[in-house]
């Protein structure tokens, strides 16, 4: 899925090829995680679990080095980052294993059209014309992908897309929760309250639900660790990368996580891709690369946002 949030402002834009090299690789590190999510041998919730316990000693670390920010302490923000982070990840760990690869990963990177509709219908905020043909695009594409899913190849289809689906709006709202964060602290310490706020409820969560909690071999082991590299990665690779290109290039660059999930999930698993489902992936991904677009604002209008907070 899409990573951090980082402030636009403490670095300038560019076009640079070392941060677009940055965004793509950390874009392939996050399309490891629904296949390690497979493999780790414990239940959906309590895979997430052991993505943020892998995950924090690292966090803390790059929190504490010298010249990082410290750990500090949360705000009503952080905590609310932290409650929706353990939606999202126990809702899309869930679709992972319910759904294919592809559907899980493509149906959860709706969240662009999420927060738009929020901001449509509760900050009357209107969209542009062209989210409107995005939106279309995008829910015409999940369509065709969930009612493309080959009953054959995973459990329960139907639920596991309706999961991976609802995971946009919980990653909306961590999003937002972010965004607000970002106001008196940065990316990293954001990051790792939210997840040390979400692993006690991932474990809650994977107790209420009676999963296996332990990995029986060596490589369920090394799963859950890669899922703790990839979140600290493939995230921080992303928030760092935000920073410093426009966001155009960076909405569509982000799309090849689903992409990377999907080519492994048919590798690892053998899940192939039907043409409905297929069509449907591509329609999506379309739909969110122009909702992206039609989120974006004139240089000029940012520009003198940026001097108007200045001032004051």
């Amino acid at each position: 899925m899409i990573g951090g949030v980082d402030d636009p402002e403490a670095h300038p834009a560019s076009s640079g090829v070392w941060p677009l090299a940055v965004l793509i690789v950390s874009a392939c590190v996050l399309g490891l995680a629904p296949i390690l999510v497979r493999l780790t041998e414990t239940g959906p919730a309590a895979a997430g679990f052991w993505r943020f316990a892998f995950a924090l000693p690292l966090l803390a670390m790059l929190c504490l080095r010298r010249g990082g920010e410290g750990v500090g302490a949360p705000d009503r923000w952080m905590a609310l980052a932290g409650v929706f982070l353990a939606l999202d990840l126990a809702f899309w760990h869930y679709g992972i294993a319910l759904t294919s690869v592809v559907n899980a990963t493509v149906l959860c990177n709706l969240t662009p059209v999420v927060v738009t509709l929020f901001g449509w219908i509760v900050l009357k905020e209107p969209p542009r014309r062209l989210f409107l043909l995005a939106l279309v695009l995008a829910l015409g594409g999940a369509f065709g992908m969930a009612a493309g899913s080959d009953p054959a190849q995973v459990s329960q289809p139907a639920l596991g897309d309706l999961f991976s689906l609802s995971v946009a709006v919980w990653y909306a709202g961590y999003f937002l929760a972010v965004k607000a964060a970002r106001q008196a602290a940065g990316a990293l310490r954001i990051t790792l309250w939210a997840s040390l706020i979400g692993a006690p409820l991932m474990l809650l969560a994977a107790l209420a639900m009676r999963e296996t909690l332990l990995p029986a071999t060596l490589s369920g082991w090394a799963a859950c660790a890669g899922m703790g590299l990839v979140h600290v990665v493939g995230q921080g690779g992303v928030a760092w990368a935000l920073g410093r290109l426009p966001t155009s290039t960076t909405a569509v660059t982000i799309l090849i996580q689903p992409i990377v999930a999907g080519a492994l999930g048919w590798f690892v698993f053998g899940e192939s891709l039907t043409p409905i489902q297929a069509a449907g992936a591509v329609i999506v991904l379309i739909g969110v690369a122009l909702a992206q677009r039609a989120n974006l604002r004139p240089r000029a209008v940012d520009d003198r946002s940026r001097l108007g907070r200045a001032d004051r």
